[in-house]
């Protein structure tokens, strides 16, 4: 039997909708759970709705109620599914914390309801990763998992990228 795995969701371009009246983007509700079964995952998972904010949005009290959510969880694997902009400074945040866990941060570059989206295989990545690695904090982004303090997100060529040693 696997255990389960908890999925926070906090928004980021994931979960954008492109209001058409407004034109432009917002945060809409989360796609996770339609995500999962698009992908046929059928593992024991709990999606926990955090907040629906662009991670540029995120404020210290934000980061904060998700470093809870991730300590308050009984679940021992974490996905998180966050912005890319300020991932790598959540991630961080959550680095700091004494805990035990595997905790996965995974977004997209294009919304998930487009259907030229980076999302569902960056959250199959993720969840494949969650189950595979040992405690600790990682990025599942770009085809690639990163220890969450060795990467950095290249802007102009819409990746996630190790940072040079």
């Amino acid at each position: 039997m696997t255990e389960r795995i908890a999925v926070l969701t906090t928004g980021g371009t994931i979960d954008k909708v492109y209001f058409d009246a407004n034109s432009e983007f917002e945060v809409g509700d989360s796609v996770m759970i339609e995500l999962l079964a698009q992908a046929r995952v059928t593992l024991d998972v709990t999606v926990l709705p955090l907040m629906r904010k662009d991670s540029l949005e995120l404020t210290d009290d934000d980061r904060r109620e998700i470093c809870n959510a991730v300590a308050d969880t009984p679940c021992e694997r974490i996905v998180i599914t966050h912005g890319t902009d300020t991932m790598t400074r959540t991630a961080a945040e959550i680095m700091a914390m004494p805990l035990a866990k595997t905790v996965v941060l995974t977004g997209a570059f294009a919304p998930a309801r487009f259907a030229m989206t980076d999302a569902i295989f960056n959250v199959g990545l993720a969840m494949g990763a969650v189950q595979a690695l040992s405690s600790g904090v990682y990025i599942a982004m770009s085809g690639q998992i990163f220890d969450a303090d060795k990467v950095r997100k290249n802007r102009s060529a819409e990746r996630f990228e190790p940072i040079p040693q």
